[in-house]
């Protein structure tokens, strides 16, 4: 198994412990460093493979605290309070490594399917069913179901959190063709059955959107700024009283 897909391993046998209860609801995993020791993996290996249990709702990591074994543990996880940043944080190191699976493990059928969503997101009445599309296709090339319900779940939130739809629907009006762009580059790469081109066409897609997020709240925060001292001017002037 390369590198950069072994924070799976990590995944299911931390998931196993939790499940036979030897990490009960409330209780702490060990240190990153410990658990790295023990699974002969590096330490950016177990904090992908942490990130991969917190969006399944199995963990939940408090900063300076540690990561904690979740009350929902093995539920369906329905997750609240995830923003725009954090969900394209995940998505960037789940389907950079999907796509870079799929390269290989892909399918002729499944290709055909894959060219007529990027063919349906030149229309913008199909261009987000066919986003999502493109998306699910590459995770059931994988042939991994882990990897097929990390991807959904993430869509999810994507579909289902307030906060996220809000901020990708500023970034998506804004950049469709560049959108194009992106995911005609990961089609190529998984096309010519090149597993790091793959990956690193999904990593700039979602390098590309990450920085559009920021760009966009920074706007926001400018305006809010604006308007805030808009109001004390208001408040304060004394203009009228000098006409």
């Amino acid at each position: 198994m390369k590198k950069r897909r072994r924070f799976w391993t990590v995944v299911e046998k931390l998931e196993a412990l939790i499940d036979k209860g030897v990490y009960p609801a409330g209780s702490r995993l060990p240190a990153e460093r410990e658990l790295a020791e023990a699974y002969d993996v590096s330490r950016p290996t177990i904090r992908e493979a942490i990130i991969a249990l917190e969006v399944r709702g199995r963990v939940e990591v408090k900063t300076g605290s540690g990561v904690y074994i979740t009350d929902s543990a093995g539920s369906d996880p329905s997750p609240k309070s995830i923003s725009a940043f954090e969900l394209t944080q995940a998505r960037a190191l789940v389907e950079a490594e999907a796509a870079a699976l799929a390269a290989v493990t892909i399918r002729e059928t499944e290709l055909s399917a894959l060219k007529q969503a990027l063919d349906d997101m030149l229309s913008a009445e199909k261009a987000d069913e066919a986003d999502q599309r493109f998306h699910e296709i590459i995770s059931r090339a994988t042939r991994n179901n882990a990897i097929v319900l990390s991807i959904n779940t993430l869509w999810k939130v994507r579909r289902n959190e307030p906060q996220v739809i809000a901020a990708y629907q500023d970034v998506c009006s804004q950049g469709a063709e560049q959108r194009i762009k992106e995911h005609t580059a990961i089609y190529d790469a998984i096309a010519k059955r090149d597993s790091s081109a793959a990956r690193k066409a999904m990593h700039n897609h979602f390098n590309r959107l990450i920085n559009a997020l920021f760009e966009a709240s920074e706007a926001k925060a400018l305006e809010e700024i604006k308007r805030k001292t808009d109001e004390t001017r208001g408040l304060y002037s004394i203009s009228h009283l000098t006409k």
